[in-house]
């Protein structure tokens, strides 16, 4: 049984992270007198004032990824926010001090953002937010750059993830496990191929979308919000921007469609991206070693998907 990280072991982790991204920013010609880390969960996210630069570092990883693939993640991030920018969509941009690439370092590959003012003071609306989502669609769509497929799902973590669960048996029951890898031998090759998810969601159009639940992902800033840590971007179907947020956010999504003028949800394609999501976090729990309090905050929504219909009732 792998050993899971002991408070001793993350402050480790996120003093190298920062010492990485104060050495890396020098390195580029920042002025770096005060670090401050603003977060740390999946990424160590550091202020590396004076300079109006934060720096991401991701320090919790699926247990094979490698530093020239989360390069490339971050690469198709950094170019998507950068055309976003351009277009006046409200992002948090690249920073512009720095050239708009990933920097490795000290066995780290980091980003380098524009530092925005949080305002503390308000608390997010996600309703609102799902709403607005449908205008970062609209926006997205004309998005000249090359995307993957459903990259944000992620195929290879799930399928590698569903063998390691074997040595996690606190983590997940086996009758559970069993459930999972059924269930990903019918969602996997629409994961996989995008013909195959064509063939079977005829007419969805498919276009360059966030990848990684957006309205969980707009940042307060003081002079308003802003789309934040496209991380997962990728091309595939609105719905799965939308995925696991339930009915009333499907309902706000829907609102600002018919005001912009794109598309509604399709209900059975929401049923398919909500079951990807859903073993997207059952293979999650390969990371608790990793981030330990990740099994409480993954606790129910494991205990929502035994409720689901099989597959999303892919079969039916």
């Amino acid at each position: 049984m792998t050993d899971f990280a002991t408070p001793q072991h993350r402050a480790r982790r996120t003093s190298a992270a920062v010492d990485a991204a104060v050495g890396a920013g020098r390195a580029l010609g920042l002025a770096v007198a005060d670090a401050t880390v603003l977060h740390d969960v999946f990424s160590v996210v550091v202020h590396l004032a004076p300079s109006p630069v934060v720096a991401r570092i991701p320090t919790v990883l699926p247990p094979r990824e490698d530093l020239d693939s989360l390069a490339r993640r971050q690469r198709a991030e950094l170019d998507v926010t950068r055309w976003l920018a351009d277009q006046g969509t409200p992002v948090i941009p690249p920073s512009p001090c720095v050239p708009r690439e990933p920097v490795q370092r000290d066995g780290f590959s980091m980003t380098f953002w524009q530092f925005v003012e949080e305002d503390r003071g308000r608390e997010p609306d996600y309703v609102a937010n799902s709403e607005s989502v449908a205008d970062l669609h609209a926006a997205m769509r004309a998005y000249p750059g090359r995307l993957s497929f459903l990259s944000a799902a992620d195929p290879r973590f799930v399928a590698e993830s569903l063998t390691l669960l074997e040595g996690f048996p606190s983590l997940i029951g086996a009758s559970e496990l069993d459930r999972a890898r059924r269930e990903w031998q019918i969602l996997e090759p629409l994961v996989r191929s995008r013909a195959a998810f064509e063939e079977t969601f005829p007419g969805i159009d498919l276009q360059p979308i966030h990848g990684d639940s957006p309205p969980a992902n707009i940042f307060s800033g003081v002079d308003g919000d802003l789309y934040s840590d496209f991380e997962l971007v990728t091309l595939g179907p609105v719905e799965w921007d939308l995925a696991a947020l339930g009915p009333v956010h499907e309902s706000a999504y829907n609102r600002g469609a018919r005001r912009n003028g794109t598309r509604l949800l399709n209900e059975d394609v929401l049923s398919f991206v909500n079951a990807v999501g859903m073993l997207r976090i059952i293979a999650s729990l390969t990371l608790v070693p990793q981030l330990p309090e990740l099994v409480d905050y993954l606790k129910p929504a494991v205990d929502q998907w035994q409720r689901m219909p099989f597959a999303g009732g892919m079969l039916d």
